[in-house]
């Protein structure tokens, strides 16, 4: 069993491994809501207590079935939404959808400095109404940016930070050291941090230990959020962040290749270029061109597209 941490100066006990449910939701593996149930219900059964997941991801149905009435399951969902009223419906949407009263962490999704939480300021004047009403627990940001970490810290209001953050700095808008800094000081101040896309949005799968290491031995993280799809996958890791050793074996078999598909029918309006939070999208005369160096594989590019031709396969 994974033992539990605190996160932050919040009243949350959680597991230093997170769910990350974008894995099994339509916009990557598309699994059926009782495949993934099956899958997230093992990881809960594993000593797994944490799930991270947000509004652009649909995965909500999953999630509800897979946690049913356990209430010593602490889940953490966002939305890109900034109006209060905005923020309310997404809030109300994930506890009616989650059979949940009161939903453990919500956030604003994909933050990147201070002037976006100003535009925001009345999505988390909502979200402190909320929280002083008892119906969230606590208040985050998630972000791909240096300079949104940074400006967290002069943010009491905020409680926690998801910050993306991998050995090799991939996707980190302002660098990976200084990513490493701001995450350091918002930790010293009492901030829940939970990091995401430590394998690089799958790029650094072919070096999982090396990977997970580095986000494990990292200091101002209370736990790292990790998209997983099948059983096998959430026992490796589970083995990896309990400090049990692994045999390649094991590692070579769950090893796959994940790209980015863009479909035929693709009408080249380009939303996915201006969506894509890596910058890796680019429009050509032909349609999207993906820089593969940079693609996260997120999704995020086919949950905005109009036709639905892009997917993580």
């Amino acid at each position: 069993m994974l033992e539990r941490v605190k996160l932050g100066s919040t009243d949350l006990w959680v597991s230093p491994l997170c769910f990350g449910a974008l894995a099994v939701g339509p916009l990557q593996r598309n699994l059926s809501v009782v495949e993934a149930a099956r899958v997230m219900g093992y990881a809960l059964e594993r000593g797994v207590n944490f799930i991270d997941t947000a509004k652009l991801y649909q995965c909500y149905p999953h999630i509800a079935k897979a946690v049913g009435q356990r209430e010593d399951v602490v889940i953490a969902s966002r939305s890109y939404d900034y109006t209060f009223e905005g923020m309310r419906a997404s809030v109300d949407e994930a506890r009616t959808m989650l059979n949940r009263d009161v939903i453990d962490i919500f956030m604003l999704h994909e933050q990147e400095s201070e002037l976006t939480l100003r535009g925001h300021r009345p999505a988390l004047d909502y979200l402190q109404e909320a929280k002083a009403k008892g119906i969230i627990r606590a208040i985050g940001v998630s972000t791909h940016h240096v300079a949104c970490v940074e400006a967290v810290c002069a943010h009491p209001e905020i409680d926690v930070v998801s910050p993306l953050l991998n050995k090799a700095g991939l996707g980190i808008i302002g660098g990976r050291e200084k990513m490493e800094q701001a995450i350091a000081r918002a930790h010293a101040l009492g901030k829940g941090v939970y990091l995401m896309k430590v394998l690089g949005g799958g790029h650094l799968i072919s070096d999982v230990l090396s990977a997970f290491g580095y986000a494990l031995s990292f200091p101002y993280a209370h736990a790292a959020a990790v998209g997983m799809s099948t059983i096998e996958e959430v026992e490796t890791n589970i083995q990896i962040f309990s400090g049990r050793s692994v045999d390649q074996d094991t590692l070579s078999g769950l090893i796959r290749d994940k790209t980015l598909h863009i479909d035929s029918w693709c009408q080249k309006c380009g939303t996915c270029v201006k969506k894509c939070p890596a910058g890796a999208l680019s429009l050509e005369e032909t349609g999207p061109v993906v820089d593969r160096k940079k693609c996260l594989l997120c999704g995020y590019c086919g949950a905005v597209c109009p036709e639905f031709a892009l997917k993580i396969i």
